[in-house]
């Protein structure tokens, strides 16, 4: 059955005004209008027929169509309150699509996917990116890939190295749990009504173990957080907001081999999981 292009803006229009919908920007609405930017998603995701996706904030459903047709089974996660009416007739004849109506913060996704293996795709609301990103990958679920549209600032985030500004808790969190890399450039035109940054295409793909060794991940990730919570201090100074001494964090910074006088955006994965762990034994 030959359907509508919703990724054709004359479409996403008539869709609009038939549904008497408007971008909100409460909840961060930007709706895609470029077929090549969902042929991308969907190319970038490798997916397959048969492949599992969640997808979150499927909107008027123009991503999930573009899943849909290449063979997915999609489960969508909407927190609009209107748009589930909308999916179920601009996705009508498109079997294998699950609407669900909800928060994905709030939402138990194990009990929604269940343990079987899936990917995530999403056109995510720029307000609540990280918060959505760290969820995923904080609860180890099951999931194999996570190909996001993220701000073009966050997805320069999320691949930063060490010693540049970008690099932060975020570069750490994401580079700790999967190999990420920016998959495409998204101009604005691209979106109705088009926003006012650009976007990016994140491809991150869960890694099966971490690529360094922690004893404690959450003892990693606070002293992760208290590095960067400052930034212009040193390490010596940063992570007395966790509670140790002076005297503490020296030894601490000896034993790992780490000069106490650099500042967080230097450390490497590596040089953090070192120094949590000299942390953890004094």
């Amino acid at each position: 059955m030959l359907k509508p292009n919703i990724a054709d803006p004359g479409v996403t229009r008539h869709i609009l005004k038939a549904f008497d919908l408007h971008a909100s920007k409460r909840l961060g609405q930007n709706f895609l209008v470029h077929s090549g930017t969902v042929a991308g998603v969907v190319q970038t995701a490798e997916i397959r027929p048969g492949d599992r996706v969640l997808e979150i904030g499927p909107g008027i459903g123009t991503l999930t169509q573009g899943l849909a047709e290449a063979g997915a089974v999609v489960t969508a996660v909407e927190l609009d309150k209107k748009l589930p009416t909308v999916l179920a007739q601009t996705l009508d004849g498109y079997e294998k699509v699950h609407i669900v109506g909800g928060d994905i913060l709030k939402t138990d996704i194990l009990a929604l996917m269940g343990e079987t293996p899936f990917k995530v795709v999403a056109n995510l609301p720029y307000y609540i990116t990280t918060p959505i990103l760290l969820t995923l990958l904080e609860r180890r679920l099951p999931i194999t890939r996570i190909v996001t549209m993220v701000q073009r600032e966050v997805a320069e985030r999320m691949v930063a190295m060490p010693g540049g500004r970008d690099y932060g808790s975020l570069s750490v969190a994401v580079q700790y749990y999967t190999a990420p890399r920016l998959a495409l450039a998204v101009s604005p035109r691209c979106f109705f009504p088009p926003p006012a940054v650009e976007s990016a295409v994140m491809d991150c793909i869960v890694r099966q173990a971490p690529p360094v060794a922690v004893a404690d991940e959450k003892q990693f990730f606070r002293v992760v957080r208290a590095a960067f919570e400052q930034r212009r201090k040193t390490i010596g100074n940063a992570l007395k907001i966790l509670g140790f001494s002076r005297d503490t964090l020296q030894g601490a910074c000896a034993r790992a081999g780490i000069d106490a006088m650099r500042r967080g955006e230097t450390l490497s994965l590596a040089e953090f999981a070192t120094l949590a762990s000299a942390l953890a034994e004094i």
